[in-house]
């Protein structure tokens, strides 16, 4: 699970790095709504960095669970943030990639789900 925490790190620190860009050099940049995007990508990359970093230490699921769950998230991270960071940074427009972002949101839903749904499962089994 090592793999996994690298990862979950990874995700983390360059949440930190583009928030430090975002707040720093792209205040004179981007609009205020812009930045407001751009910030909300962050966010929801360290949410979630940080919630990789539960699922790699947590014992209560199996490897294949926690590879399917991070699949959601990885996934989740990649097309939500990394969408947002695209339309905010290059000239890539909204319209053109505009179910990227929504698809992410669901990866980072059903993430969620698929936790509650295999939490579930071991409180009813005991």
């Amino acid at each position: 699970m090592f793999k996994n925490l690298i990862i979950a790190c990874f995700f983390g620190v360059t949440a930190i790095i583009l928030g430090a860009f975002g707040s720093h050099a792209l205040k004179e940049i981007l609009t205020s709504e812009q930045l407001l995007s751009f910030e909300t990508g962050v966010r929801y990359q360290m949410y979630h960095a940080i919630v990789l970093l539960f699922v790699a230490i947590f014992d209560g699921l199996s490897v294949q669970q926690k590879r399917f769950v991070n699949g959601f998230f990885y996934a989740g991270i990649l097309f939500f943030s990394g969408s947002i960071y695209l339309i905010q940074l290059t000239s890539i427009s909204a319209k053109s990639i505009w179910f990227i972002t929504p698809l992410g949101g669901l990866f980072l839903i059903f993430g969620w789900l698929t936790m509650i749904v295999l939490f579930v499962k071991k409180a009813i089994s005991k």
